[in-house]
């Protein structure tokens, strides 16, 4: 009976997880999902035009308040798109390699869903005034979990553009891995000063787990404001490896044609656009835990929410406010720069932004031991 009640336990706490994971995996599709109205909507509005505005179902736009209210968003317009992939003719060349041209799309997408697992999104306020960490995996070094899976999406995109046999999908698929080499490294090397600045001697507290990170921000300062070159170098490093404008080297329709996924068409081509926004989604995230305090509300302040299931809601939803605001922040990058050439990406991302990053982390190596001395 004690083992029926122990393996019981067991595969509640496993259904559990998995309607859990189901939910995030949800919520992240839906946000990359509506990413994409985002853009189209925010790029009329900077170009002067409407953007799409009729895409709303009859039984919800006939809703005499909610109606009225939604027609001309094209709240709906996510869901058009995706049916229309789905139900377009699938046409795959003759000369492509077919194993890994259906493979490339599920690689390019598994990164971004398999990194959602250990981002902490909130804390729970339980009954005795403990809080438990919103996420599917508490892990202990999450961040390097995250830097380790996402750096295999690039193996999507190099596969697609070689498993297509065609030149430009090819240089597409090469531009892109040596972007993410050149990216990687600062990108790297911009966190190191941060596990310095969280951990402190004589506390056995793991620099990096994202959840202390997000805690070590309660009650003070923002790694943003602490580390801004940190930021900076996290940030534009961000922008490279989710291959958005002015880092979008691996399609960069003007020379490639539109690079690694040209010969992709119908759903699968739709799959390398969700993976896509869902690696900017991923990305905002995990930029708002590290630098911007997580679900915590503002540097040097506490939290004014109650500590109950009211504030676990407030506070997961002050934490999705600035995840749009950073994914608000690439749409409006996208619209206003230009296109580096490819020259001028390598340039930056080797002879500027590494010794940049070598540079601060030097020189908080040098701080946070002046600091742990004067401590003593």
């Amino acid at each position: 009976m004690i083992e029926f009640m122990q393996s019981l336990e067991i595969w509640q706490i496993l259904a559990i997880k998995i309607v859990f994971a189901l939910m995030m995996i949800g919520a992240v599709m839906t946000m990359a999902g509506y990413s994409v109205l985002a853009e189209r909507k925010v790029s009329a509005l900077m170009q002067g035009r409407l953007g799409p505005n009729r895409t709303v179902l009859p039984i919800i736009g006939s809703v005499p308040i909610i109606g009225p209210f939604l027609q001309g968003l094209g709240i709906f317009q996510p869901l058009a798109d995706g049916l229309k992939f789905l139900f377009k003719e699938e046409i795959v060349p003759g000369h492509v390699n077919k194993i890994y041209y259906y493979l490339a799309p599920i690689i390019a997408l598994v990164p971004a869903l398999t990194t959602m697992t250990v981002l902490p999104f909130g804390e729970f306020f339980t009954g005795a005034g403990e809080t438990i960490p919103l996420m599917l995996a508490d892990l202990d070094v999450g961040i390097l979990f995250i830097l380790a899976v996402s750096s295999l999406g690039v193996y999507g995109i190099v596969l697609a553009g070689w498993s297509s046999n065609s030149k430009y999908p090819f240089l597409g698929g090469i531009r892109s891995s040596a972007q993410m080499i050149s990216y990687e490294l600062a990108m790297g090397l911009s966190l190191l000063p941060i596990f310095l600045w969280v951990s402190k001697p004589g506390v056995e507290v793991s620099a990096l787990s994202l959840v202390e990170i997000v805690n070590s921000q309660h009650q003070a300062n923002w790694l943003l404001l602490v580390q801004p070159v940190s930021a900076l170098i996290f940030l534009i490093a961000l922008f490279a490896e989710t291959n958005r404008l002015p880092f979008d080297m691996p399609e960069s329709e003007t020379d490639l044609v539109g690079g690694f996924h040209t010969e992709y068409g119908s759903f699968k081509f739709g799959i390398f656009f969700v993976a896509e926004y869902a690696h900017i989604v991923i990305g905002s995230a995990i930029f708002t835990i590290i630098f911007l305090g997580g679900w915590h509300f503002l540097p040097w302040m506490s939290d004014p929410w109650p500590a109950n299931w009211v504030g676990t809601i407030l506070g997961v939803g002050w934490f999705l406010t600035k995840t749009v605001g950073l994914i608000f922040f690439f749409i409006w990058i996208r619209w206003t720069l230009p296109r580096f050439r490819y020259d001028q990406v390598m340039d930056l991302g080797w002879t500027k932004l590494l010794p940049l990053a070598l540079a601060n982390l030097l020189f908080y190596i040098v701080l946070v031991t002046w600091l742990d001395q004067s401590a003593l």
